[in-house]
């Protein structure tokens, strides 16, 4: 008859840690202080008997740890805040999932009523006139403005066409003229989309438009 023979063996401190999730891994500022640490020992037993180290230089690197020290965890706080920063942003970034928004752009769509865009005046306009134009870069319809103050100026566009036709249904680009005085000024078109979610980036907060476009939330000039 064969004998089962029972082994029993103690599991080693590193895989009860592996099994247990336990870390090593200390942070830098107490690998800092280890490191120095080490360096001011050997340095206080391999000094000269005869001219050992005195209050003055063991004072100064002393100081330099404290401020090494201080700067490391001066770093590791604002890590941490930024992250928070960055974590409240997304919250409030993602209440405007939904919203329509004007950003740059020079892009208008149309299902046969038109659509809506807009215009960025950096000053004020004695003229202004849109002409929006087909996939070809046909114009089909130019709309001439008054007077227009400073600022951002939300427009709509019935659909039509100068000649009182209906646009086909698809996306169409618009020009912006803008003058004063007889002399050009510059004027940023704006587009209008809906905000579908946001993202996190290294760059900040992003918006994911309706139109493909990603923008910041400091590229937004208007919220509907």
């Amino acid at each position: 008859m064969a004998t089962v023979q029972n082994s029993t063996s103690t599991p080693t401190q590193a895989l009860l840690d592996s099994m247990n999730g336990t870390k090593n891994k200390t942070s830098s500022v107490d690998e800092a202080q280890d490191r120095f640490m080490t360096l001011l020992i050997t340095q206080m037993k391999n000094q000269d008997p005869l001219n050992p180290m005195d209050n003055a230089q063991v004072t100064s690197q002393m100081a330099q740890l404290s401020t090494v020290t201080g700067i490391n965890k001066l770093n590791n706080t604002l890590d941490s805040l930024i992250s928070s920063v960055q974590t409240g942003q997304s919250y409030q970034a993602s209440s405007m999932i939904g919203h329509n928004v004007l950003v740059s752009g020079n892009d208008i769509s149309t299902t046969g009523k038109g659509g809506y865009f807009g215009v960025d005046l950096p000053s004020g306009a004695d003229k202004l006139s849109i002409t929006i134009k087909d996939a070809a870069g046909t114009p089909i319809r130019t709309v001439v403005l008054g007077a227009q103050n400073a600022g951002t100026l939300p427009l709509s566009w019935d659909g039509l066409a100068d000649d009182g036709s209906v646009a086909k249904t698809g996306r169409y680009q618009f020009e912006v003229n803008a003058t004063t005085a007889g002399k050009s000024i510059d004027a940023t078109g704006l587009s209008y989309s809906q905000v579908l979610s946001i993202s996190n980036s290294t760059s900040g907060i992003k918006l994911n438009l309706s139109n493909l476009a990603t923008v910041s939330t400091s590229d937004v000039k208007e919220i509907f």
